[in-house]
């Protein structure tokens, strides 16, 4: 069951437009194929990967390429190479699926993404028909492992300051490459990679499809790093590499776009797989209270073990639901499109684009859920957490990676507002005229209303509120600061996590109401539960997320209107958390795994 939507929604409308539970895509609604795909990756895990931890952490020679070996013969490694290619041509969301079910398989994980999304996408969506029929064959089938050569010593965040060179030999049939690479994902294995560098003085990155085979590449030993340890993670040199011609990928000086938008795609990407990693520690916690007593009684019995697993389990559910939701705008956005004419690639690359921001705060929620998690997994583990014979001491030091990977949070939550901002001022994004409108409610006297209907009634008036916060102050901002915005990290960082939560609580809110309407509300108590629990919480973060930022650029009878409306906005009836925790809690505990 897909979700019917003819008039999809647009990346960053979230914030002023109403969506209906019927236009977004719900987890509910898998059919039996997609299970199968997601049983697939599930066993493979357990079969595969999780017997053999202790080995691939200790980098045993040639184990990771085998794996990727028979992850490849089952198809795994081609979910979104086109089958003309060889692989199997899944939707997007479908590939999310797969990403999330492989989300708990430690250091495989991401010698996987690596290879499948920043190792062969650039080529799969950049690439001309000869490169891709050379290589992509090779990639989809594992016989030939892939590297993403961007990040160097001196440029990390500031990805297009790198300095290595690119320069045309004599008789331009070649382009020489000299410089170093470092933190290259599968760069102990890897036969192919897709290597950015500057042509002369270009001010933009160009890139390039090397085989590592080549000569003048070599390599520095594996670090040795705090998690992920069977990840092959190596420094690349390149000394007079001769790269032909007829190698350089896309035209020149577009490197840096195709490393942005390889990212954007890497961000979601990576919400889906810290969702497969939380759900598999939660059930690691639950599985671990239910078995250790402490004073005569599991301590899955006690409210403090109980408040934790119930928020572990409240923002995973909320996380996916955002995701997928994502994934499905991401969806309609390519299909429509194809529809008007445009390859697949191009599509897809213009559909994931137009939700940058989404991606962007997908990645933080995703990767600070699942830092959640696996703190609280040890906590409840307690001196057993700490021992390297759990299963959660590696989950939490692998968790560490995902908050740096695929741009910084810090980053991801300043280009969150950059690229909302970006779309409003190419006039894709109306965020000034809802903004000005709620500038005029603020000198208003407050309407009464009627008293909110329906299970979520409160839950509806509290979402719309929220957006009114958010658009208060940074509409504020924007004709406050003006050109200096960008320079304010602090106030674009409150802004950014209010974005964050807003559309979480707006995802998790509409994806119960879906549920609702599919199953009867009896059946979802527990998911009711969440949904009232985060936006519990929620108002009291936006409330000091927005206080932060006005008492940081507003000022006299202004900042005190401001404030007044922000208190009202965030204003909330009382709910019993304690209650709404111990319902969710008591769920995943007699089922002894996470259920939702």
């Amino acid at each position: 069951m897909e979700s019917a939507n003819t008039n999809p929604l647009k990346g960053g409308e979230f914030l002023i437009r109403k969506t209906a539970p019927q236009e977004i895509f719900i987890p509910e609604e898998w059919n039996d194929e997609q299970r199968m795909i997601g049983q697939m990756c599930d066993d493979f895990i357990d079969q595969e990967v999780v017997p053999h931890l202790e080995r691939i952490d200790k980098m045993e020679e040639g184990l990771m390429p085998s794996l990727l070996d028979k992850a490849g013969e089952l198809g795994m490694l081609g979910m979104t190479v086109p089958e003309e290619f060889g692989g199997m041509g899944v939707d997007f969301k479908t590939s999310l699926l797969a990403t999330e079910h492989l989300g708990k398989g430690y250091s495989f994980s991401v010698a996987y993404g690596a290879h499948t999304g920043i190792g062969t996408l650039p080529l799969l969506y950049y690439g001309t028909e000869e490169q891709k029929a050379k290589y992509i064959p090779k990639l989809a089938t594992g016989e030939w492992k892939a590297a993403y050569c961007l990040t160097e010593p001196g440029s990390g965040s500031d990805a297009n300051s790198g300095k290595t060179k690119a320069v045309l030999s004599a008789d331009g049939k070649h382009y020489v490459l000299n410089g170093q690479k470092m933190w290259i994902t599968n760069g102990g294995f890897a036969n192919f990679m897709t290597v950015f560098a500057k042509i002369d003085d270009d001010a933009n990155l160009s890139a390039f499809l090397v085989e590592a085979a080549w000569e003048g590449i070599s390599l520095n030993p594996e670090e040795k790093k705090m998690g992920i340890k069977g990840s092959s993670t190596r420094q690349v040199f390149f000394n007079n590499v001769q790269v032909p011609i007829e190698n350089m990928l896309s035209e020149r000086g577009n490197g840096f776009k195709i490393a942005i938008n390889i990212l954007n795609i890497g961000r979601i990407k990576l919400a889906a797989g810290v969702l497969g990693g939380s759900k598999a520690a939660i059930s690691d916690s639950v599985k671990y209270t239910n078995e250790r007593e402490q004073f005569g009684r599991p301590i899955s019995k006690y409210g403090a073990i109980r408040y934790k697993i119930a928020e572990q389990a409240i923002r995973t559910f909320v996380l996916e639901s955002a995701t997928y939701r994502a994934g499905q705008n991401i969806e309609d956005a390519i299909d429509g499109l194809i529809a008007g004419g445009m390859s697949k690639g191009q599509a897809t690359l213009k559909g994931i684009e137009q939700f940058a921001a989404e991606c962007a705060m997908l990645k933080v929620a995703g990767s600070e859920c699942l830092d959640y998690v696996v703190d609280e997994a040890v906590q409840m583990y307690g001196g057993m957490g700490y021992s390297a014979e759990s299963p959660v001491e590696r989950a939490y030091r692998d968790a560490r990676i995902n908050r740096i990977f695929e741009g910084t949070n810090e980053i991801n939550r300043m280009l969150t507002v950059d690229m909302l901002l970006r779309r409003a001022m190419k006039g894709e994004l109306d965020l000034m005229g809802p903004a000005m409108k709620v500038a005029g409610e603020l000198m208003s006297i407050p309407e009464m209303g009627d008293a909110p209907e329906g299970v979520f009634g409160n839950e509806e008036k509290y979402l719309e509120n929220f957006k009114k916060t958010i658009l208060m102050i940074a509409g504020s901002a924007v004709q406050k600061l003006m050109q200096s915005l960008s320079k304010e990290q602090e106030i674009l960082m409150n802004i950014a996590d209010m974005a964050i939560w807003i559309y979480q609580a707006e995802s998790v809110l509409l994806r119960v109401q879906k549920m609702i309407e599919m199953k009867g509300e009896a059946t979802c108590e527990a998911q009711i539960a969440i949904v009232k629990a985060y936006f519990y919480d929620t108002a009291d973060r936006v409330e000091k997320s927005g206080k932060d930022a006005l008492n940081s650029f507003a000022e006299g009878d202004e900042l005190r209107m401001m404030l007044m409306g922000l208190k009202r906005f965030t204003k909330t009836e009382p709910f019993n958390p304690k209650t709404a925790r111990q319902l969710i809690a008591t769920k995943i505990i007699e089922s002894n795994k996470y259920c939702y």
